[in-house]
């Protein structure tokens, strides 16, 4: 893969282009255009800030408006949080139509969290712009919104070389729960030859990435009940079953001494990564100490499947985590009971292959052949869960985003993973669209934590790497 520049040179410095050019011209009024749009608590998980998510969809169709964009609306027809959907004709009818998904809403974010800044009062400081949403998302459609005005800048037409959409959920941070229910209803606005995902990042600064792949997601409750209600340990202790120690059992049953998930059928579906995918995870740099400290947080070691590397196991393999164990009394001091019930709350992230409801199917089996004499358990399922989705990394698509990465960025693009799940497979499967990312957050960027940030240089990369993108692609299609 090459990475020399193939815009329209400057002339400005060896290697410049056009379009790197028109971004640098735009990134004063970027940068301040983006701090507004920061300021708007569009928190979709909480009911509260439902009106600002509304508010976050109107500003930015009033901006896709003012920058150019023929067709612009706030899709607010179904039970989902207002969507914002644009689309832009390219002036050859032949051109194939890219649609770009991203989201507009955030993640919760307060000071008593652990904030060291007001977290929707966005400031810069050095190259970082502080606050809740500078990088998920709001910078990365900021970003693509950028790209979209240097590539016309950069070609002088009036119009850009592919056909594009964009789509800005309203709820992603909250599950997109009625996203399926938009995409019917929208169906044929949203027709599209391929879909890029700005919602993603690379392994690093100094090591770029594009993302080939994300996890899916089944998410569960166990319920462990014993009696009707907390008895007196010394009454009944030892003489009836406890059913947080049995749930706790249960727990510890989940994973084998190679810490390998013991759901039946658990790995019959795993496909496993190919030679060359590893082989490319395994040229990437990874610093296992400062990882630890930095991105985990001050975890104190690496741990998981046995056979497997750090990347591999974030990346390849299906996990299964406890997210809370809960039971009995937690409050000051003692209180000598058996607790009446328990309750786990399990996530299973899923790779190639993998059915959420299979896993579903596996996870019942495993909680009834755990459950002792004297309990009830009950499975709760978090919806139907999500499919892991995999990119074909030799596809068009995929390779030409790795070329405009390169020319931005100034070095080669290796394909990655990411742990995390997304609407992204149901976004490929209903509308029948290969779908690739293109991304430039880092794992340091604290998203969905405390002090979130995003590094200016790499979004403005990110925006000349979009730029570069409609234009190869307006060439040799997807």
């Amino acid at each position: 893969m090459t990475t020399e520049a193939t815009g329209a040179s400057t002339g400005a410095t060896p290697g410049a282009t056009a379009e790197s050019a028109a971004v640098a011209a735009r990134a004063e009024a970027f940068v301040a255009d983006l701090q507004e749009w920061l300021r708007i608590p569009s928190i979709s998980a909480d009911p509260g800030h439902h009106d600002d998510v509304a508010r976050s969809a109107a500003w930015l169709a009033e901006r896709l408006r003012a920058e150019g964009w023929p067709q612009v609306e706030v899709w607010d027809d179904t039970d989902a949080l207002p969507a914002v959907f644009a689309s832009w004709p390219a002036a050859d009818a032949d051109a194939p139509t890219v649609l770009v998904y991203g989201h507009h809403d955030v993640q919760p974010a307060d000071l008593a969290d652990g904030w060291s800044f007001a977290p929707f009062e966005p400031e810069v400081v050095g190259e970082e712009l502080r606050g809740r949403g500078a990088s998920d998302d709001k910078g990365h459609l900021a970003m693509v919104r950028l790209g979209v005005a240097a590539h016309l800048a950069a070609t002088g037409a009036d119009g850009p070389a592919v056909h594009l959409k964009l789509l800005a959920e309203g709820e992603e941070e909250s599950g997109s729960a009625y996203l399926d229910a938009l995409l019917a209803a929208h169906r044929d606005a949203l027709a599209c030859d391929a879909i890029v995902v700005t919602d993603t990042g690379m392994v690093g600064r100094d090591a770029p990435t594009v993302c080939t792949g994300m996890r899916g997601m089944v998410d569960t409750e166990i319920v462990f009940r014993g009696a009707s209600v907390d008895l007196h340990s010394g009454q009944f202790g030892g003489a009836v079953p406890n059913p947080v120690t049995e749930l706790a059992r249960l727990v510890a049953a989940l994973h084998d001494d190679d810490r390998r998930v013991q759901v039946p059928g658990f790995y019959d579906d795993v496909r496993p990564p190919t030679d060359a995918e590893r082989a490319a995870w395994a040229a990437l740099p990874f610093d296992e100490p400062a990882w630890l400290a930095g991105s985990a947080a001050g975890a104190q070691a690496t741990a998981g499947e046995a056979g497997w590397s750090t990347y591999e196991r974030l990346w390849a393999r299906p996990t299964a985590e406890v997210n809370g164990l809960h039971g009995g009394y937690g409050g000051p001091g003692h209180k000598t009971i058996v607790p009446h019930s328990a309750t786990a709350k399990l996530t299973f992230r899923l790779v190639a292959d993998q059915d959420p409801a299979r896993v579903l199917e596996g996870v019942r089996a495993f909680v009834a052949a755990h459950t002792p004499p004297g309990i009830s358990a009950e499975v709760i399922a978090g919806g139907p869960g999500v499919p892991p989705l995999i990119c074909d990394v030799d596809s068009t698509l995929v390779t030409t985003i790795r070329e405009a990465m390169g020319v931005a960025l100034g070095a080669e693009v290796l394909p990655a993973r990411e742990g995390g799940s997304g609407p992204e497979a149901l976004l490929a499967t209903e509308l029948a669209a290969p779908l690739a990312f293109l991304g430039v957050m880092l794992p340091s960027d604290r998203i969905h934590a405390p002090d979130e940030r995003a590094v200016l240089p790499l979004l403005l990369a990110g925006a000349e790497a979009t730029a570069h993108l409609w234009r190869m692609l307006g060439d040799r299609g997807v």
